[in-house]
């Protein structure tokens, strides 16, 4: 008989004089504030690491003896004081200026909602790159003090924690969370009670508990479903990030959507701006429409007036990455909220419509087509999107309709490891952590001394290789092998003796990421690796979807290259990354390399924060490095065209990549002057550092979203709600005007324009256009003149308005230009026209044009 193991926590009194430690560890700034998360660690170092560096939970187990000796230690207290004073002056921060300069702090809100968070290892409510990426757009937020909330969801499990057993596969453990030892609390209604939500499901109204976290200046809303009131399949559908089938994905998204618009309407709150990170909490727009058409308003113009101060981020071009909800799951869950919105089912479902699925609801399509501010996360990338979505605005190029991009940034202060923060405070004062968005600032960095600067970074890295040294140990121990197994693993990865060149490649396990395509040649790779005269270590480290086998064979694959005598403690694979692991790998590896399918990297920002770092990125030029490449940098492995076939495209890259990693990674790195260090790694390590700090984080990619998209949108959000939202009732019946008289409508050319003329003089064109009912202020012709380039790509140098005159005798307008030409030689023009409004957010949001 198994005797039943119980067990007790035994939880300390904090003394008077460290009575903050409580404040602060329920508050999430601890995520990026080193000082802060330095006073828990210096309690109990082992506790603090087994408490996944949780503050809340640490303080609930550390030994009552530990805190009165740290009471009693006068390095300790002051330390907490200082520490102390500096989160309470960053409380005490006034709105900065650049934010009054766009919004107003006492009127303006922003909502900012996404699926995942990923601030801190210590709040497992993350899964990858979107949610590191949403914290990330949090902190940002709270440092630059703008007004601003999120909302999300709060699950029991979170993602999964990965290890990998003895034949390389991933393993899945999913532990549930207790709230109690989360920084959160539960938001309160007005009286007092904890505030609750509904959404309604088939048949049933399922409660939502509404949770709050404090991070600095912002606080994040977290919705849970988990309630004794709720029946158990409803209980689950918060359970699990990601986790469910299709049933749960859709019962999630409305959870986030509709119950996230009903969560701030209860809290009240009134978001002046709502961005939506990512199609899965789309389902709000349709939650604000049914608000507006409870106020009197018919859905098109409910629609404008919503659209209006709406914000969409896409993420991603790998199509699977967009959610797309079957008609059947779409009328079980929405056959009722489209009769509420005034619609039939059919007009209801092409609000998702997309061409290449058309019978699903795609949240994608949804989101742009219900929004007014669109944009991908890179300039590549928001290339890629215009051409993915042009669906929706079919008549106009891609490379003019609405979407724009805001390249992703990473959190300084989250991400730039103490070493440097360290270094910086020593030469340069304390405040360049207000300079992150001044480039020239940071040309000081040539100033630091070269041996210095090779140390620091020789420190940092030997700290990641005693974490990978110990996480290997562990690691092995548990699948079973030997000591003498494990000693031939870690030799290489000795903390005393960092000089071996270390490459990182962590990131979530997707096909189209590419990790082995290091293993294209083997036996070269194997020469490179084991070069007496300039080893290598590869580190590899990241997570496949638990439904993802091919992104599990991966793994497999590099487990299995790492068991081979010629590769043995040459490649390394972790298991269990996180954000933790991450922090590490990104600061004190000396190579990151990134090798994504083009154009499938959306942005990527683990290069960014390896950046920072003076880490050297050697990528495929996709994402956020076909920005951040300057030649001096890093290293390029340059995208073969599509005319090439997938498999002669990876070899040829693999190829590129061998020879940049043994012609031109190894000889830098190890040409080591007379003080042994190589002057020209640390030239370029600084030129990574100098020129990505202030370009690539999260900062400036907030304000970036502050000055393209939350300015204007809080002001035409305000502007389509004046006179009883009469602006956004005007906008909807032109619109429906224009769309209804569009197919009667056809431009000609009136007279044929001469094939030449002399330079000076000026061309005259003349254009007959059919308005079909519309007045010719309802339309803009426009005359593009430009040139044609040696790939037949017309590409426009300026723009000529043709005005409308007359109409003719078969009642069509004439638009006539006469336009100067000073230049000679031959040129190309194009003439076109397209609806025209004064209230359209982008001059083609309608879709529609027409071409002579």
């Amino acid at each position: 008989m198994t005797a039943t193991r119980f067990s007790l926590e035994i939880q300390p009194t904090l003394p008077e004089s460290l009575s903050g430690l409580n404040e602060i560890a329920n508050d999430l700034m601890y995520s990026w504030d080193r000082e802060v998360r330095r006073l828990f660690r210096r309690l109990d170092v082992e506790l603090w690491d087994s408490c996944a560096h949780n503050p809340k939970l640490f303080l609930r187990r550390v030994a009552q003896r530990r805190l009165n000796d740290a009471a009693k230690d006068r390095s300790y207290v002051e330390d907490y004081h200082r520490a102390m004073s500096a989160y309470n002056t960053y409380h005490r921060q006034q709105t900065r200026p650049e934010i009054e300069q766009y919004l107003d702090s006492k009127q303006d809100l922003i909502a900012y909602f996404c699926a995942e968070f990923g601030l801190h290892e210590s709040v497992p409510i993350y899964s990858g790159g979107l949610g590191i990426l949403a914290g990330d757009h949090c902190k940002a937020a709270s440092d630059l003090t703008l007004p601003f909330v999120g909302v999300g969801m709060l699950y029991r499990q979170g993602y999964f924690n990965q290890t990998i057993d003895v034949h390389g596969n991933q393993v899945a453990h999913y532990t549930p969370i207790n709230f109690d030892h989360l920084p959160i609390q539960p938001s309160k209604n007005a009286d007092g009670d904890d505030l609750l939500v509904s959404v309604d499901l088939p048949g049933r109204k399922v409660m939502l508990k509404v949770w709050e976290a404090k991070a600095g200046h912002i606080r994040l809303f977290l919705l849970d479903s988990d309630l004794e009131i709720n029946e158990q399949n409803d209980r689950v559908i918060t359970y699990q990030l990601y986790g469910g089938d299709r049933n749960t994905r859709i019962q999630q998204e409305i959870v986030l959507g509709i119950g996230g618009v009903r969560a701030l309407r209860a809290l009240k709150l009134a978001p002046t701006v709502w961005h939506i990170n990512e199609g899965h909490a789309a389902f709000l727009i349709l939650e604000r429409c049914r608000e507006q058409l409870g106020n009197g308003m018919e859905f098109a113009s409910a629609m404008e007036l919503v659209a209006a101060n709406t914000v969409y981020t896409t993420h991603t071009p790998v199509a699977a990455g967009h959610d797309i909800f079957d008609r059947a799951l779409m009328q079980k869950h929405f056959q009722e909220f489209s009769a509420q919105l005034g619609l039939t089912f059919e007009q209801f479902l092409s609000l998702g419509a997309n061409p290449s699925n058309p019978n699903g609801f795609n949240m994608t399509a949804l989101a742009l087509r219900s929004s007014r501010f669109h944009n991908g996360v890179s300039r590549i990338h928001g290339g890629v999107a215009s051409e993915m979505e042009s669906y929706i605005w079919p008549q106009v190029p891609a490379d003019e309709n609405p979407i724009d991009y805001v390249t992703n940034g990473i959190h300084v202060s989250t991400f730039l490891a103490r070493g440097w923060a360290n270094l910086f405070d020593m030469e340069f004062g304390r405040e360049w952590r207000n300079e992150l968005l001044n480039e020239s600032y940071w040309d000081r960095i040539d100033q630091l001394p070269n041996h210095s600067f090779w140390s620091q970074h020789q420190s940092i890295k030997g700290d990641l290789q005693a974490a990978i040294r110990e996480r290997i140990i562990i690691q092995q121990q548990r699948n079973g092998c030997s000591e003498a197994k494990i000693e031939r693993m870690t030799r290489f990865v000795n903390p005393e003796e960092s000089e071996t060149l270390l490459i990182g490649f962590a990131r979530r396990f997707a096909t189209y990421k590419r990790a082995t395509i290091l293993f294209s040649d083997p036996v070269r790779l194997a020469r490179i690796l084991n070069n007496p005269d300039g080893p290598v270590v590869l580190v590899f480290a990241g997570k496949a979807h638990p439904n993802d086998q091919p992104g599990q064979h991966l793994i497999k694959v590099i487990h299995e290259y790492s068991q081979r005598p010629e590769f043995e403690g040459r490649i390394l694979l972790l298991e269990g990354y996180d954000i933790g692991l991450a922090r590490k790998l990104v600061t004190g590896v000396d190579v990151w390399l990134n090798t994504p399918v083009f154009p499938l990297e959306a942005s990527g920002t683990s290069g960014e924060k390896a950046g920072i770092n003076g880490v050297i990125n050697l990528s495929v030029l996709d994402g956020w490095w076909g920005e951040g490449y300057n030649g001096e940098n890093g290293w390029a492995i340059t995208p073969h065209g599509p005319q090439f076939d997938e498999a002669y495209g990876n070899q040829e890259e693999a190829n590129d990549l061998l020879n940049i990693i043994e012609n031109q990674v190894i000889p830098a790195y190890y040409k080591r002057n007379g003080h042994g260090y190589s002057d020209r790694w640390v030239q370029m390590s600084k030129a990574s550092m100098k020129s990505l700090l202030p370009r690539f984080n999260s900062q400036r990619m907030v304000m970036d979203y502050v000055k393209k998209f939350y300015s204007f949108a809080s002001r035409q959000g305000r502007a389509f709600a004046e006179n009883n939202n009469t602006p956004a009732k005007q906008l909807a019946r032109w619109k429906h005007k224009v769309h209804s008289a569009w197919s009667d409508i056809s431009i000609r050319a009136h007279a044929m324009p001469p094939a030449e003329i002399k330079a000076g003089e000026r061309l005259q064109l003349n254009v007959a256009a059919k308005l079909g009912g519309l007045e010719a202020t309802d339309v803009k012709m426009e005359c593009l003149v430009g040139k044609i380039d040696i790939h037949d790509d017309f590409t426009v140098h300026e723009r000529f308005p043709l005005l409308a005159t007359t109409v003719n005798e078969h009642g069509e307008t004439l638009f006539q230009l006469e336009m100067p030409l000073n230049i000679s030689g031959l040129i190309h023009y194009k003439i076109r026209m397209y609806p025209c409004h004064d209230l359209l957010t982008h001059p083609f949001e309608t879709g529609l044009m027409l071409w002579v």
